[in-house]
């Protein structure tokens, strides 16, 4: 048994790095561009909702900042996860290994560099006079666990029905777009109207967004919002792993 889990902590390991491999290849600011492309938002999003729409709120910059990069990791890993069982076509065919470890390394990927970009965020928070505080040390491991989870079980689903129906890469894309303006990322969650306010709850990111928020900048953890989104994890995995384990005896022949 140690052996094996060993075996499978080996595999998933190559995966990830092979991933951030290539995904830095031929690349020359390399990591940077997974700090500089919300940092970038964060200021095209300041300058319209703050400047121009002139949208009364403080600490502003650093609500931009902890919303966008972790909007970024889930953003990236469904996008990733859509085509990584295509793109490793050549592996799924010569090699029998467990599929659903293709997915997870995808995911694995992009939780590595939202943690490299923490102290950025750090960084931004303390130039704004927010300091770490205890809940920190308990929340970011909570989130990052419920986060991980909503975002694998998602994975697993669009990586194997991709496979089947390539369009679908398309339609998760077009997805991304209006899931994101449809998430307080460079809103309050304040300025939802009361009587639509309800309805935010049916979005798993609504949560897991506004926590990190509380968490960075207030220091505060909210536990109804963290059991909801664990809910919202455990459904997308229980779902994600019957769905994959359905299509992947195909999944050799399709390819």
């Amino acid at each position: 048994m140690v052996r094996g889990w060993r075996y499978y902590i080996d595999l998933v390991w190559v995966l990830t790095v092979k991933e951030i491999k290539v995904k830095y290849k031929s690349s020359v600011l390399g990591y940077l561009w997974s700090v500089l492309h919300p940092l970038s938002l964060s200021l095209v999003f300041y300058f319209a909702v703050k400047l121009v729409l002139r949208i009364p709120m403080e600490n502003f910059v650093p609500f931009l900042v902890v919303g966008l990069f972790s909007w970024q990791w889930f953003s990236n890993s469904l996008s990733s996860c859509a085509v990584c069982l295509l793109g490793n076509a050549s592996l799924i065919k010569k090699v029998l290994f467990p599929r659903y470890l293709i997915p997870m390394s995808a995911v694995l990927n992009d939780l590595f560099h939202f943690l490299m970009s923490l102290p950025v965020i750090g960084f931004i928070l303390l130039l704004f006079k927010i300091y770490p505080s205890l809940p920190w040390a308990y929340g970011i491991p909570l989130l990052l666990l419920a986060q991980f989870s909503f975002t694998y079980g998602l994975g697993l689903m669009v990586s194997a029905i991709n496979v089947f129906f390539r369009d679908l890469e398309r339609f998760v894309n077009i997805g991304l777009n209006i899931l994101f303006y449809l998430t307080p990322i460079i809103y309050p969650s304040r300025l939802i109207p009361e009587k639509i306010y309800p309805y935010i709850f049916l979005n798993p990111l609504f949560p897991l967004i506004e926590n990190w928020r509380r968490l960075f900048l207030e220091g505060a953890l909210d536990f109804f919002l963290l059991a909801l989104s664990f809910l919202w994890g455990l459904g997308s995995l229980c779902l994600g792993l019957y769905l994959f384990q359905k299509f992947s005896q195909r999944f050799a022949e399709v390819i």
